[in-house]
């Protein structure tokens, strides 16, 4: 089922200005073990915007899972559960740090599903980020939402990860990391963080690791490993919850033409978890 005009709520654009600090870059790069130190006049790694722009809600307007109430920019669906799916980015320039830029957002489509585990939709939202009336990202974010878990409810069936990876890292996620993670996106979702609510309101057997956060090890890989990649854009999509507990891999092999990178993360027991690619200049 495709949108719905109602659906596509009043507060159609959203527009947020923002310092790109060296602080939080600076602090990501340490959470990601990055050998190299950021600073004010360097160019900000791709994927790396995700640490600004924030748009906090006071804390009375958070939902019970940490997020804010939906039904302002975001569009109540009547579906509790939500978390990002995946996205598009097109890096059309680098943001500089110690420069000022813009995001300017938008709702741009709402679609609902039936699926095995019950009612789902999927928004999209659009960001474009200017600097100086330029454009230099494009982004196309795509948000979940799904019923409340409920006991028993059947779940997807594992996809293996693909074999022939040139490059494989290891990642041991940690309550540490994930807290830092939070901290660093303004990002409340008590999954990553709330073992408690995570198990016994959202069904997940332990803490969930950010989607986000898998995508930013599997364009950081491609810095470690190819390094004199230049990407021009990138897209990726949540496949399985990455679950604290267990080590994860990310995972990457060029293309034969040379054009771009497919990347993707696994689990413990090898099945998928993120596919993405990533597009070289």
């Amino acid at each position: 089922m495709s949108t719905s005009p109602s659906e596509l709520h009043s507060q159609s654009t959203q527009t947020t200005t923002d310092f790109i600090s060296p602080a939080p870059a600076a602090a990501l790069g340490a959470t990601l073990d990055c050998p190299t130190a950021l600073r004010s006049g360097d160019p900000l790694p791709p994927i790396w915007h995700w640490l600004y722009f924030w748009t906090p809600a006071p804390q009375a307007e958070l939902g019970p899972d940490g997020h804010p109430r939906t039904g302002g920019f975001l569009p109540d669906l009547g579906l509790p559960r939500r978390m990002a799916a995946g996205g598009r980015i097109a890096f059309n320039a680098s943001l500089t740090i110690g420069a000022s830029a813009e995001r300017i957002s938008r709702v741009t489509s709402v679609e609902r599903k039936d699926g095995r585990s019950g009612k789902l939709a999927f928004v999209t939202v659009e960001h474009q980020i200017r600097v100086g009336g330029v454009t230099a990202i494009r982004e196309e974010q795509d948000i979940a939402y799904r019923e409340p878990a409920q006991p028993g409810q059947p779940q997807p069936k594992p996809t293996p990860a693909p074999d022939g990876a040139e490059w494989e890292r290891v990642i041991e996620p940690t309550e540490a990391l994930l807290f830092r993670y939070s901290a660093l996106t303004f990002n409340a979702h008590r999954i990553h963080y709330d073992r408690d609510y995570a198990r016994e309101i959202e069904g997940y057997p332990d803490l969930v690791v950010h989607g986000p956060l898998i995508a930013t090890l599997l364009l950081d890989s491609v810095a470690r490993f190819a390094p004199d990649a230049v990407v021009r854009e990138y897209s990726f999509k949540a496949v399985r919850p990455t679950l604290l507990g267990h080590p994860f891999s990310v995972c990457g092999r060029r293309a034969a033409d040379g054009k771009s990178i497919d990347l993707w993360a696994k689990d413990h027991e090898g099945w998928l978890t993120m596919s993405a690619r990533a597009v070289l200049a």
